[in-house]
């Protein structure tokens, strides 16, 4: 009929593409679809793209999801580049939070809001979660202990054990700036022994460390009983009953006066680990 306007074949292609890539392109692959230089810029000036990175953009708008920044970040780096560190670990359940994204390339400069690691990736480190080129879990956590805090990577192996993700090749690698840390977390932390559930389990934990106090089990059954805030008063009588002794510590005394608190630990009768023994001293001879 007159007066009706038929779609354009590249458009409906690009819309394809963008529905499998959180809403992304790239300009290489919108070539690679068969359209020219001019006609990618007419689409950009025309806002039906809005550039994310260099020649790479959102289609139709900037509303972009989490995932869509990750895809965005990938392709920015263009071929050889997967998700890493942090925000593999975020791809995988591993661990929450925002910030910098961080991308594993063999080349790329420096771009704003991403981290680029210049490194080459094999085959077998790399896989598509979401349709997101990233590291596997057993890279992403070898790569996390170069440069996140020890109880990050911890938290992140509670929960790859968790998640029963396949770990398999997770070792320290040598020449890594994170093997010392990585072997020794592997030598003694029991995957999943340590998952917390809130911020208050976690700060917890903190105060245990930093005050040379044995870490309790996390969230484990006892006596049947597991995390039910609800029902806490009938738990408490019922565990002391059953001959536990229930000591409960807010979270703003946690934050507030960590060192009462664990003077109290002390005083229930939680013993601290003794201190490392001093190196004997060497004999002149």
């Amino acid at each position: 009929m007159r007066g009706e306007s038929r779609e354009d074949p590249s458009d409906r292609a690009i819309s394809d593409l963008a529905r499998r890539q959180h809403g992304i392109v790239g300009r290489a692959q919108l070539r690679a679809l068969g359209l020219l230089d001019d006609a990618i810029d007419w689409r950009v000036r025309k806002r039906r793209l809005h550039r994310v990175h260099q020649a790479v953009y959102a289609v139709g708008h900037l509303s972009m999801t989490r995932n869509g920044h990750f895809m965005a970040a990938v392709l920015a780096y263009g071929d050889g580049a997967a998700l890493s560190h942090f925000s593999a670990a975020v791809l995988w359940g591993l661990l929450s939070g925002d910030g910098k994204i961080h991308v594993t390339a063999p080349t790329g400069r420096k771009r704003p809001g991403l981290v680029v690691h210049r490194a080459g990736l094999e085959a077998a480190d790399v896989t598509s979660r979401a349709g997101i080129a990233g590291t596997k879990p057993a890279r992403t956590l070898i790569d996390l202990a170069d440069v996140a805090p020890r109880r990050t990577l911890e938290r992140a192996l509670d929960e790859a054990e968790f998640l029963r993700l396949d770990c398999t090749g997770l070792a320290p690698r040598h020449g890594r700036r994170g093997a010392g840390t990585l072997s020794s977390v592997l030598a003694v932390h029991a995957a999943g022994s340590t998952r917390t559930r809130s911020e208050l389990e976690e700060r917890f934990l903190a105060l245990c460390d930093n005050h040379n106090l044995p870490r309790p089990e996390v969230n484990v059954y006892v006596e049947g009983y597991a995390r039910a805030m609800r029902r806490d008063p009938i738990r408490d009588a019922e565990l002391m009953i059953a001959g536990w002794r229930v000591w409960r510590v807010t979270y703003e005394r946690l934050l507030r006066e960590p060192e009462a608190v664990a003077e109290q630990l002390v005083g229930l009768g939680v013993t601290p680990a003794p201190p490392p023994a001093a190196p004997a001293a060497r004999r002149r001879s």
